[in-house]
């Protein structure tokens, strides 16, 4: 985590460590109690609830359905690899996935695409009903214990995007261990935060941590805290993936901070790197690449895949 962090003592709820940044009122800390930073005061989980439930895609983020929509192609690349590692540790008759957080549907829709039995679980009623206008089996509903219950076990549990959003990641990790069968996997993709190259962003050229957002980010992890909060959930490690360092284009001098169409020129400029080292390259060797940045705890995030002893 960056340099910059100051000791403090909180004493909130027994959460305590250093601060990590102050942003909207909010504090961020790296937590001793929890392991990885979070903000305090956490938010009340009713009003929590009903913001996932009614706002988040609605209000919040009313244009993101349409906008992943154009992304399909390069996001069901990158949902590509995630199921080549789980059809690698698993045999050929272990094929059912749980998309815990679905969203829109592509990554059910790439397991639809290989012969996977797939079912989400989203919140957001506006997600859901396009993902099941897809053909997809997607339930409206939060994971909770009642829910594990009722679905019973699946081979693979997948979070895209997730743990960040809620306040009790290892709650649902180790909801997640009871809903897998033995052996079975889970694959975890979060932001990359506080990393070297955001700090030197910080450092020396005067940027503002633009990646914290307290409304929407209850928690920031980094490589190395999210696979520690997994095998403190029961899990074994198999694999840690990412995607392209945008912070990159920080470096240099694409300002795209607070700016949404510099942000979506450069996202498209990703999507060309990806896809491009695919196409004439084989995607061997984009997969080489990103696990090489990951291996050094770089990319934009932090994709971890670990399996149920």
């Amino acid at each position: 985590m960056t340099a910059q962090a100051e000791k403090i003592d909180y004493r909130w709820q027994g959460h305590a460590g250093p601060l990590m940044a102050h942003k909207d009122g909010v504090d961020i800390i790296a937590c001793d109690l929890c392991g990885f930073a979070h903000i305090l005061p956490l938010p009340d989980p009713e009003e929590l609830t009903r913001f996932y439930r009614e706002e988040f895609y609605d209000s919040e983020r009313p244009q993101y359905i349409t906008v992943a929509g154009e992304d399909e192609a390069w996001l069901r690349l990158t949902y590509a690899d995630r199921f080549q590692i789980f059809e690698a540790h698993l045999p050929p008759d272990r094929r059912t996935v749980l998309d815990i957080g679905s969203g829109p549907g592509f990554f059910l829709l790439e397991a639809k695409s290989r012969g996977w039995h797939g079912t989400g679980v989203e919140p957001s009623l506006s997600a859901a009903e396009h993902a099941v206008g897809l053909g997809l089996t997607v339930i409206n509903d939060f994971y909770t214990a009642l829910l594990v219950e009722k679905l019973g076990r699946c081979d693979v549990v997948h979070m895209g995007e997730v743990l960040e959003h809620i306040p009790n990641p290892a709650e649902i990790l180790t909801l997640a261990y009871q809903q897998l069968v033995p052996g079975g996997l889970i694959c975890l993709s979060v932001p990359n935060d506080f990393n070297d190259l955001q700090d030197a962003l910080i450092q020396h050229y005067e940027f503002e941590p633009w990646w914290v957002v307290p409304k929407h980010h209850l928690n920031y992890f980094s490589f190395e805290l999210l696979e520690n909060l997994v095998i403190s959930c029961g899990f074994e490690l198999v694999s840690r993936d990412t995607t392209f360092p945008m912070e990159l284009f920080l470096l240099m001098g694409q300002n795209y901070v607070g700016d949404k169409t510099q942000g979506r020129k450069l996202h498209q400029l990703r999507k060309t790197f990806d896809q491009g080292l695919s196409q004439h390259m084989g995607n061997s060797t984009r997969r080489r690449f990103y696990q090489a940045l990951a291996a050094a705890g770089f990319g934009r995030t932090a994709i971890i895949t670990a399996r149920r002893p």
